[in-house]
């Protein structure tokens, strides 16, 4: 759960036109110069089964492969014009780094998850507890880079222009006390902190809702500065930024209905306080 609990998948993404001519063009200029993708691999200081995966149009091909390519092969720029197209197609990528890219240039952020509560508006301990629940056991080094570069992502909250923020979270997630009481009451205190920012709209799910439009699972959406949507969808070991306009839309109307059929802002802030009470 990158945007979450901080553990990113290894899988790749799923190929498209784009990534497949890229992968074409890195394997003509592979056999021109007389390589297997055993021999070329090393001399660019990736795996063959990287190279396999780019050349097959099932990875997006990282900058450093795309230099180091370039220059092994003597591709006279077409690789890096190539790849400059591919950066201008976000999703082509699933990894959530360029997820995370995408958010310090946003408009808006909208995130319903019934997971976790969103890294976003996660409290260290409550980070730390949701790193050390899911299997396998990080080391310590591990944890700590996660917890860091999640709350490091907290600056958003802040950013100047300031992002129009959307929250959707489940009830569930705070009846279910990860970490313990004492790591929820201070959860739900900084959740209580973060509604009071004017940017940032907090909803709660409740645990009765007979009609719920978020059922298929968690999902974000932002709006570029050019005002173009895309959203990232995620699973286990997995996760597929989405740019297909008619896939945005239907999102993005799930997510229209999830407003309404979750608590308002200010009974979401009601519901918040009285759990707070209750602990």
């Amino acid at each position: 759960m990158a945007g979450s609990a901080g553990n990113t998948g290894n899988n790749e993404p799923e190929s498209s036109d784009s990534l497949k001519a890229f992968g074409a063009i890195v394997k003509v200029f592979r056999e021109r110069a007389g390589l297997t993708q055993e021999e070329l691999a090393p001399l660019l200081q990736y795996s063959v089964q990287t190279l396999a995966s780019i050349e097959q149009g099932r990875r997006f091909p990282q900058t450093e492969f795309v230099e180091r390519a370039e220059d092994v092969l003597d591709a006279f720029g077409v690789l890096r014009a190539a790849a400059r197209h591919l950066a201008r197609r976000p999703g082509l990528a699933a990894w959530f780094r360029q997820w995370a890219g995408l958010e310090e240039q946003a408009v808006t952020l909208c995130t319903y998850e019934c997971r976790v509560v969103p890294g976003l508006l996660q409290t260290e301990a409550y980070a730390r507890a949701v790193t050390l629940s899911v299997p396998p056991p990080p080391d310590e080094e591990q944890v700590e880079q996660r917890i860091t570069a999640r709350l490091a992502r907290q600056q958003l909250l802040h950013r100047r222009p300031p992002i129009a923020f959307s929250f959707i979270i489940e009830e569930a997630l705070l009846e279910r006390h990860t970490g313990g009481v004492e790591v929820t009451k201070e959860l739900i205190d900084h959740l209580l902190n973060c509604t009071e920012l004017w940017n940032v709209e907090l909803q709660i799910m409740p645990l009765r809702q007979p009609d719920h439009a978020g059922l298929d699972g968690p999902v974000q959406l932002l709006e570029t500065p050019d005002n173009t949507w895309l959203a990232y969808s995620e699973g286990q070991q997995f996760g597929q930024l989405i740019s297909d306009r008619k896939d945005v839309s239907m999102l993005l109307q799930r997510y229209a209905k999830m407003r309404s059929q979750a608590l308002s802002p200010a009974d979401s802030v009601g519901l918040l306080k009285r759990k707070r009470g209750a602990l």
